[in-house]
């Protein structure tokens, strides 16, 4: 995210203050190569950390008039670096930002969020800025000192950005999670307070007192200002604020993407959304998702510096590695050519009608590789998937269903004509080791049972055209997946359409049996067809109902009037 996030301070001696502030530097976009260019970046990378040092020395004629709250670390600390893996994005913490440019927009941020733009009560969250000098989220808050005037001080926590929308968009996590950390400076300066009060208590002091305005500032043991770690009393104060400000702004980043789409998003793109954002609240509100230690951070997210070249970076994380499983099935062809014509039919013919699918073996990344190919059969939101369970789950939960061997089906599910099984066998194990371990039929054998007794060779449509498509060997795997996809597409305008036409407009059966015909899905297979728009109705987005529910009601006021 190309945002910055400061921590502010209002002194009574100097006025607004930056304290803190983490920038995200992203890596260079790739140029030519030019003759000794290697060894100048070989040699930068070694020596950044010396630069960082260089520029706070640099400043120390600046910094020589700050009192101890105007300032946070030492002028020789050379600064906290992190390196996230993934991206290659660095996040670079140090009191002021490195550009001159940045410097002056971060110091405008500061001085407007603890002076002119404060929400009612001082404290909270507020939004302003311009196309100039960017948009900034503020939220001010109070930390308890007893040596202070009022005893409290004024701080704020700033994210400036140049996209206005993304940042209005973010302000539900920004405060969410800023709150987090506010509230962990608040309660544990709270506690030094209490602690120092019940030694010497202040107000008694102060009120016993010849009070002067012109030495009021220095009172208080010659002690106007302190430091945020000495109101904390937490010795890392730095360092966990440069954990929790880089974590919000790779996680803010990662939150919201931009995708180029042609045209209308499809149905699928939309269900993807919901179900991405749907994944969010329940990991930030159900589970409370709190802003990593520096020590998670810098462990599972990030490399920090310092860490020799040549070392990858699964040597330094210590969390454990993610199990990948071999892609037994590449395509629908493959699951075609390994289960036979008249087994994969029946296997299809189950999944486009929404019945319960479960494969039982021992091998995981088996079944989890079937599903896989089969899924792509249906849209999105008709997909509900449990790769591996030990025990059964209902078809209501789930109609990609993954059990170990041992797991005993309920009768009324084995005796269910919705219910199709593949028992996945495995092949005596003195033959393993003998044949190609390509081969999946060397290693298993597939028993597929289901108690429906209905034929499956008429219909439905889609599945007559997809079986064309699989059987004619001219036709590349990547040509056979863009023609299900058009025939996934075709049938869901024919889903939305009958879904207008029933379920907002409140059609009978006589006029629904006319749209079904203009549809195209009457005739051989008629039965298939309508079970397969029913089924495909379950999968459209909340986001087009409720836009096709918001026209209808629409135009029924417009015409009331």
């Amino acid at each position: 995210m190309n945002a910055l996030v400061a921590l502010c301070h209002f002194c009574e001696l100097h006025g607004p203050r930056t304290l803190f502030c983490t920038e995200a530097v992203h890596p260079p976009a790739p140029s030519p190569p030019q003759p000794g260019s290697a060894l100048l970046g070989d040699r930068e990378a070694e020596r950044e950390g010396e630069g960082l040092t260089m520029r706070a020395n640099s400043s120390a004629t600046q910094r020589a008039d700050m009192c101890e709250g105007c300032r946070s670390l030492p002028v020789s600390h050379p600064g906290f670096v992190s390196v996230d893996t993934e991206t290659g994005i660095r996040f670079l913490s140090h009191q002021h930002p490195r550009q001159a440019q940045l410097f002056s927009v971060v110091r405008q941020a500061c001085v407007r969020s603890l002076s002119c733009e404060v929400c009612p009560g001082r404290e909270g969250p507020i939004f302003f800025g311009d196309e100039q000098h960017g948009f900034v989220f503020s939220h001010t808050f109070f930390i308890k000192d007893s040596l202070a005037r009022g005893f409290q001080r004024w701080y704020s926590i700033v994210m400036v950005a140049m996209d206005r929308i993304y940042l209005i968009n973010s302000w539900p996590f920004l405060l969410r999670h800023l709150k987090l950390t506010i509230q962990s400076l608040q309660s544990t300066a709270l506690k030094v307070f209490d602690s120092e009060q019940g030694v010497c208590p202040q107000r008694a002091v102060r009120m016993n007192s010849a009070f002067s305005p012109a030495v009021f500032p220095h009172q208080r043991s010659g002690n106007a200002a302190r430091s945020l770690p000495s109101l904390t009393q937490h010795p890392n104060l730095w360092a966990s604020l440069h954990a929790s400000f880089s974590w919000l702004l790779k996680a803010c980043g990662s939150r919201l993407t931009e995708k180029l789409l042609e045209g209308a998003p499809t149905e699928d793109t939309l269900v993807l959304i919901e179900r991405q954002t749907a994944k969010l609240f329940r990991i930030e509100i159900l589970c409370s998702w709190a802003p990593p230690t520096v020590a998670e951070f810098n462990k599972c997210l990030i490399r920090t510096k310092g860490r020799k070249a040549g070392r990858s970076s699964r040597e330094h994380c210590s969390c454990p590695p993610r199990k990948t499983y071999r892609v037994w099935f590449e395509s629908l062809r493959h699951l075609r050519q390994v289960l036979g014509a008249a087994e994969f039919r029946q296997l299809a013919w189950h999944v486009l009608m929404g019945n319960q699918v479960i494969w039982r073996g021992t091998d995981r990344g088996l079944i989890q590789s079937a599903f896989n190919v089969l899924k792509t059969l249906l849209p999105v939101g008709c997909v509900r998937v449990e790769a591996y369970s030990s025990q059964y789950e209902e078809a209501y939960r789930y109609n990609f269903l993954g059990l170990s061997p041992d797991v005993q089906i309920p009768a009324h599910v084995s005796s269910s004509e919705f219910t199709v099984l593949v028992d996945v066998l495995n092949v005596e194990q003195g033959c393993v080791h003998v044949v190609c371990d390509d081969d999946v039929l060397s290693l298993y054998q597939f028993s597929i049972s289901s108690a429906n007794t209905q034929p499956v060779d008429k219909g439905p449509t889609l599945l007559n055209k997809l079986e064309v498509a699989l059987t004619n060997e001219n036709l590349s795997v990547e040509v056979v997946s863009h023609c299900l996809l058009c025939l996934k597409e075709e049938w869901m305008n024919k889903v939305k359409v009958l879904f207008k036409f029933t379920k907002v407009d409140g059609r009978g059966r006589d006029d629904t049996q006319k749209v079904l015909v203009l549809l195209g899905a009457t005739g051989p297979g008629e039965e298939d067809n309508v079970r397969l728009l029913k089924f495909w109705m379950t999968g459209l987005s909340k986001t087009y109902k409720s836009h096709l529910m918001t026209a209808v009601r629409g135009v029924e006021r417009t015409l009331s009037q």
